[in-house]
């Protein structure tokens, strides 16, 4: 937790979002949505057929029994600090697998995956000077969408040597089927998985706060990084030079006995909050995990607590103080295939006081994103406490002494995926239609550089197996320059806009290759020796700190008012920097961006 910014309890202005449920969702309150939930009578896109429904609804009644696997309270806080974000206070970090599968449900990847969060915010807190939010892809992110149900495999008859094809059902998600495709059983949905993601979600995030607690974010880890695998000698000097920073300030902070190791007492730099989320893909698991939170209010200031369905009749007669919390993680976000306007899933968004994400893709028109933003974030009553002058968290109309309706700050990120060579024609509308609507204060912009850059290895799979197909890939290079991109679009044409954070799929596990460029100058040849993922490609260890190091250095420029090296102003350097990109040597896009040690057109 950041006391320093984080807000209390009294200026959360949750009671508000209540008071206005109606707005939310469709005339219902929180208590009449929580007994007749209406994105059931609504389209589910990637919905699952599974074979009994008897056993299904079994499984979904003994998971509504279940603890929720986090608390309001930690909602609350982290939409607190998503406020900070909106205002550009702080960062946005929010990182972790593809998709997760239940074997990654062990110390050693956990503790990988942590460890590399709280490096890499640990190298964007010293370029921005800003707090990092820090939200993982974990404890959850077992479901993933597919574009169809099933695929063709090839099969060798043991025997005779004879292939034939065969088609089964696409891999889901383990809380859905199994990866493995023998037996071909193994991919009918089976709803105990559900069951079972509950459970390695609770192991999961149980082994992080431990981890937490036991004072896994040790601030003098730079003192061990190595940076043997960065080919570029300059960029190896400049990681350096940040290090010798990083380890120069830490020794300050000792001397001045703010250094946690040094003394007994407490300190505000061992305790920081992790969050997890996942997409919000299967309805029912979350409507099974969502729970009536009855909040303080002026007149029953009790401390927050979930509400039994029985006790609604008698002793909960105030709509207003009744909220409904998604408890399978803190934040959920909608995927681009399941983000219809009219569909289950904006329907369910819109119900849960969770801050909530949306991606939004190359085929999101600016106008129908406006339009999910009113559903998720509809005007809602000011709290009187912000009225008179306690205004974190809120958007509110400039120069009305006495405000009643505004946004909620940090309610909604939108997590734009597009692909480097579609951000110059994409974006700007988007921004655009954001700019000049009532959302612009209270959206956080994130940037996804993953999933509009996947691509096909042109190296055939060294495998044998008949049935192997080319690895999906991505390049370090179109990774950074979509970043890039985006921060130049903002930066020079949408003034009252701001990049809030990235969201980027990553690994801490070593050995990894999956994506290919980046200081270790892996190609794509190279992906055989260390390509471990069940779906797509992630950046690993040294690529991740790759990205985190062009940021902060990117921001630093920018606060300390320097030009920021590798901006692309002329078309002449474009065009060069897309010779770079295309070349796959992702190294020297980044030795440019960081270090200016080429020479550039002026």
């Amino acid at each position: 937790m950041y006391p320093a910014w984080d807000a209390d309890a009294s200026s959360t202005p949750t009671s508000s979002r209540m008071s206005s449920s109606a707005t939310s969702f469709e005339g219902a309150s929180a208590r009449e949505y929580h007994a007749n939930p209406t994105w059931k009578s609504k389209k589910e896109a990637q919905h699952v057929d599974y074979p009994s429904q008897e056993a299904f609804q079994s499984v979904m009644n003994r998971i509504e029994r279940l603890p929720g696997l986090v608390s309001s309270n930690e909602i609350d806080r982290l939409q607190s600090q998503l406020a900070s974000v909106a205002e550009g206070h702080a960062f946005l970090l929010q990182t972790g697998d593809c998709a997760e599968l239940f074997d990654y449900c062990n110390p050693e990847q956990i503790q990988a995956k942590l460890k590399l969060s709280l490096l890499m915010s640990l190298i964007l807190i010293w370029g921005a000077r800003k707090p990092v939010v820090r939200i993982g892809r974990i404890a959850g992110q077992y479901a993933k969408p597919r574009s169809k149900p099933t695929e063709i495999i090839t099969k060798i008859d043991p025997t005779t040597g004879e292939a034939t094809k065969h088609e089964i059902m696409s891999f889901r998600g383990d809380n859905i089927n199994a990866f493995s495709a023998e037996p071909a059983s193994g991919r009918i949905p089976d709803p105990e998985r559900l069951l079972q993601a509950y459970f390695h979600s609770a192991a999961t995030l149980n082994h992080i706060r431990s981890e937490l607690a036991s004072g896994l974010a040790d601030l003098h880890a730079p003192r061990q990084w190595s940076f043997q695998h960065v080919q570029s000698s300059a960029l190896q000097t400049e990681f350096e030079s940040v290090v010798d920073s990083l380890t120069d300030a830490l020794d300050f902070m000792k001397t001045i006995g703010a250094d946690p190791s040094a003394f007994s007492s407490s300190s505000v730099l061992n305790s920081i909050d992790y969050f997890i989320s996942h997409e919000g893909l299967s309805l029912a698991y979350e409507e099974a995990l969502t729970r009536l939170v009855r909040k303080p209010t002026p007149s029953n200031p009790k401390p927050a607590r979930n509400v039994h369905p029985s006790d609604l009749a008698s002793s909960e007669p105030d709509d207003a103080a009744l909220e409904r919390y998604d408890l399978s993680a803190h934040t959920i976000w909608l995927g681009d295939r399941t983000r219809q306007l009219d569909g289950a899933h904006v329907d369910f968004f819109s119900s849960i006081r969770n801050p909530v994400g949306v991606k939004v893709g190359p085929s999101m028109k600016p106008q129908e994103l406006i339009e999910i933003l009113d559903i998720l974030n509809p005007d809602v009553p000011i709290p009187s406490t912000a009225a008179s002058g306690r205004t974190s968290g809120w958007s509110t109309p400039s120069g009305a002494p006495q405000v009643v309706y505004g946004k909620e700050k940090g309610r909604v990120m939108v997590i734009i995926r597009l692909g480097a060579g579609k951000v110059a024609t994409h974006l700007p509308p988007l921004l655009e239609a954001i700019a000049a609507s009532n959302h612009k204060d209270s959206i956080i912009l994130l940037c996804d550089p993953m999933h509009g850059n996947t691509q096909t290895s042109p190296y055939p799979p060294a495998s044998s197996d008949p049935s192997a197909q080319p690895l999906k890939t991505r390049s370090f290079g179109d990774i950074i320059s979509e970043i890039l991109s985006f921060l130049q679009i903002i930066s020079s044409d949408f003034p009252t806009l701001h990049l809030g954070g990235v969201h980027l799929e990553l690994t801490g596990d070593k050995d990894v290759t999956e994506c290919f460029g980046g200081s270790m100058r892996l190609e794509p040849k190279d992906l055989e020796r260390g390509y471990k993922s069940h779906c797509d490609p992630r950046l690993n260890f040294e690529q991740s700190l790759d990205v985190a190091f062009l940021l902060s250095h990117y921001f630093r420029n920018q606060r300390l008012g320097n030009q920021v090296k590798g901006s692309a102003k002329t078309e002449e350097e474009i065009k060069r920097q897309q010779a770079i990109i295309e070349s796959g040597s992702g190294d020297e896009l980044l030795a440019e961006l960081i270090c200016g040690i080429t020479n550039r057109p002026q």
